[in-house]
């Protein structure tokens, strides 16, 4: 019977070896093929990548972070060293690429390709049994590109991850880590083979108004929409959401994170987050952007009830007998629900989640497509 499980540790300590010895030892006996280490953004995070490495088998492979925020069955924390460790019945495999600001389709592709020499195959020959969980420096915006790279040779791959971030919003360095090596402006990429259920599932807490716009102008090189509908962005966007156009701006987040365009993919709504400039009337996009694509109006809806129903229903529902989940949850999402006041309420959720880790991350990775206020996750379940 295929099994993969994971198990979680996690220290308050400020001091680096005395958190990694914390952590780890809150698992016990269990042996991980890999560790993954979620270190808050302001923390030095190549001492807690060493002392972590220090401590660990060498034949236990460890991948670090940098959060803003981590994330256990616990609920959504602050300034904690969080370890998931995943064991069972897989094989991993790392890899990963650096200069991504500079050829993201290039860093994107030597991790994959890298991971893929290392698990004993080819990127074209990955097959259902296959998977990949991908971490950039998610403040150099460059996730789309980088995934062109990993997905050169193989589209049908499932990948999903998130940006390593940190606490302060939309500014800072994503720091990465690979048994010794760390370093920014990259990107890690974990290839995993295995015959127990999986799958990368996401959740989001927006809902479809039935509304549709179409992009009509944009400027490519600053990700701004000029136009919607063939009219001034900004005020159209006023007139959908129904109020003062600096309203929609970052001055004004509550009011902004309560609506988004979305790409639908079949039935599924990838999102498209998007907010008025401070300066002129027009949108500035956190995906690239393009003209003549038609996009769904979004509006949030109840981040708690959505997100409970994400861990008591879907996820069950998709992934036989459930036993572990690696969570890439948006900032968006903390955020929101901090404005809401309701960050107790949705990581009272978690309590509902398969054993669980994770972190906040800066943008996330979704079956190949970088999305927003997303929670991504990839889960292994257990054949029965």
């Amino acid at each position: 019977m295929a099994t993969v499980r994971i198990k979680s540790g996690t220290s308050a300590s400020t001091t680096a070896e005395k958190a990694a010895e914390e952590a780890l030892t809150e698992l016990g006996s269990f042996a991980p093929a890999v560790v993954f280490g979620f270190v808050p953004g302001h923390w030095d995070h190549r001492a807690y990548h060493a002392a972590l490495r220090t401590r660990l088998p060498k034949p236990v492979r460890l991948i670090t972070a940098s959060s803003g925020g981590e994330v256990t069955n616990a609920g959504l924390l602050s300034d904690r060293l969080v370890i998931g460790a995943l064991g069972g019945d897989l094989d991993v495999a790392i890899g990963w690429g650096t200069n991504l600001s500079r050829d993201a389709a290039k860093a994107g592709s030597t991790a994959i390709e890298m991971a893929a020499r290392e698990l004993g195959t080819r990127v074209a020959n990955l097959d259902r049994h296959h998977g990949a969980v991908v971490i950039d420096d998610g403040f150099k915006m460059k996730k789309e590109e980088m995934l062109l790279g990993v997905l050169e040779k193989n589209q049908g791959l499932v990948v999903v991850g998130g940006g390593a971030g940190g606490y302060e919003f939309m500014k800072g360095t994503g720091w990465m880590g690979v048994d010794g090596e760390v370093f920014s402006d990259g990107v890690v990429t974990m290839l995993f083979r295995s015959t127990a259920p999986w799958a990368a599932l996401r959740t989001h807490w927006y809902e479809p108004t039935g509304q549709r716009v179409l992009v009509t102008k944009v400027d490519v090189a600053a990700r701004r929409i000029l136009e919607l509908d063939g009219r001034s962005a900004g005020q159209r966007w006023a007139e959908i959401a129904g109020v003062p156009p600096e309203h929609l701006t970052f001055g004004f987040p509550e009011q902004y994170l309560r609506w988004s365009l979305a790409m639908k993919v079949g039935r599924e709504h990838f999102l498209r987050s998007i907010c008025k400039s401070m300066q002129d009337d027009t949108l500035e996009s956190m995906n690239m952007v393009q003209e003549d694509l038609e996009l769904e109006v979004m509006r949030a809806g109840d981040i708690v009830e959505s997100t409970r129903r994400f861990f008591t229903d879907e996820l069950p529902r998709r992934v036989q007998n459930p036993t572990a989940a690696l969570l890439f949850d948006c900032g968006a999402r903390k955020f929101y629900a901090h404005l809401t006041g309701k960050v107790g309420e949705v990581g009272a959720t978690l309590a509902s989640a398969p054993p669980a880790a994770g972190s906040t991350v800066q943008f996330e990775t979704y079956c190949g497509f970088m999305v927003n206020s997303t929670l991504t996750s990839l889960v292994f379940g257990s054949a029965s």
